[in-house]
């Protein structure tokens, strides 16, 4: 057990660097361009303060809350990701992890494991869908995970289909057969425990398809075949998302958020909830940091939907913050993901509990006994921080 423990998300991506292979581990690290915005992502916390109290504080603190109709037992919801070829569980051990604390699943289309395995690990599921195919395979899509179970649907819109990586970016192959295993065989060599992971498993190499993207029973693509649809099918109009809310008619999440005038369009549209998002820092580079858009986004809508925050969060103190900017909850993507590279499904655990004793410790700084508590004194947000959003 003792070689499980870490304390912190930063020593879980220190982990994850020395188990993954080079390629595997560039891939979770990538930003469009020169990465300005993913950097920016986790710097722009740095500049927001506390204004802690020292006496009266509470015994006890509540970090329980209810999002997309799911009640949780912490304001942090796994983020939705592509093919995740960093554990052979995949997405089904994060769903696991996140079942075990009390918390929901964002569930991507082009996961590596199917909507009803995941949905069976945590019936707090929530399927993510690109806008890629026509109106019919879109909704079919949709349907299928209503009827896994799926509690909630995700439209992710922020992505401008950008391959540019000045600081790097691997290069990943359409399917693993054998000329990609002989290609990535020199790098992975020095990645024992990685391997040896894949073969205890049974599965030998990473599976590199996406089955949610057709129905039960039929051949899954492989992931770049399937991004090729998602790129040339025609964008949606705001009328297209009041559309696939009307069909889904439960709770419907718009992210990619960065514009006020986005998110009062997204209420429009019948949204339950919006996530201020800039896709990780893979979109359009030079984008504001999320967290940056927050408080725009959060006066533009008031209460008509429940805002999430998505990026740079590292820290329980992060997600104190963006509460306290007026964010209902937060989703996390890289740091899951390095957790489940340090330890599998108990290192995507072991980050949930650090996050979670980080909001509690900064509750208790603050004099709060619940999260609901939090509001825009509590923190210190220099001027020009939001940069004119």
């Amino acid at each position: 057990m003792a070689n499980q423990w870490f304390e912190t998300v930063a020593e879980a991506q220190r982990r994850a660097k020395r188990r993954l292979p080079r390629s595997v581990y560039k891939a979770l690290m990538a930003g469009t361009e020169q990465a300005l915005t993913r950097e920016d992502n986790v710097r722009a916390f740095g500049e927001i303060g506390f204004r802690p109290h020292i006496a009266n504080l509470p015994q006890q603190r509540d970090q329980s809350t209810r999002v997309m109709g799911q009640d949780l037992s912490t304001p942090v919801i796994i983020s939705p990701t592509g093919v995740q070829a960093v554990d052979p569980e995949g997405e089904v051990a994060v769903a696991k992890a996140a079942a075990a604390e009390g918390t929901a699943m964002g569930l991507s289309m082009m996961a590596s494991r199917s909507v009803e395995d995941v949905v069976a690990a945590n019936p707090k599921t929530f399927f993510q869908m690109y806008w890629a195919g026509d109106k019919d395979v879109i909704l079919a899509r949709a349907e299928r995970a209503k009827k896994a179970g799926a509690q909630g649907l995700i439209v992710t819109l922020d992505w401008t289909f950008c391959h540019r990586r000045d600081v790097g970016s691997p290069s990943i192959p359409e399917k693993m057969d054998l000329k990609a295993v002989l290609k990535f065989a020199p790098e992975v060599a020095f990645k024992p425990r990685y391997i040896l992971d894949w073969v205890r498993s049974g599965k030998v190499i990473p599976d590199l398809t996406v089955p949610n993207t057709v129905m039960p029973g039929e051949e899954a693509p492989p992931f770049f075949q399937f991004y090729g649809q998602w790129m040339f099918t025609p964008l949606p109009t705001w009328d297209d998302l009041a559309w696939l809310r009307n069909e889904w008619g439960g709770p419907f999440m718009i992210k990619g958020i960065m514009h006020p005038d986005d998110a009062r369009r997204a209420v429009d549209a019948g949204a339950s909830a919006i996530s201020v998002s800039n896709h990780g820092g893979n979109n359009l580079d030079t984008t504001p940091a999320s967290i940056r858009a927050l408080p725009s986004v959060v006066a533009a809508v008031g209460d008509q939907v429940e805002v999430l925050l998505d990026g740079g969060v590292r820290r329980g103190g992060d997600v104190v913050k963006a509460l306290a900017l007026g964010a209902k909850a937060v989703m996390i993507g890289r740091a899951y993901l390095w957790g489940m590279a340090a330890e599998g499904e108990a290192g995507v655990k072991r980050v949930l509990e650090i996050l979670r004793a980080g909001i509690d410790e900064a509750l208790l700084g603050l004099g709060k006994s619940t999260i609901h508590e939090l509001g825009p004194n509590d923190v210190i947000v220099p001027e020009g921080f939001t940069r004119g959003l």
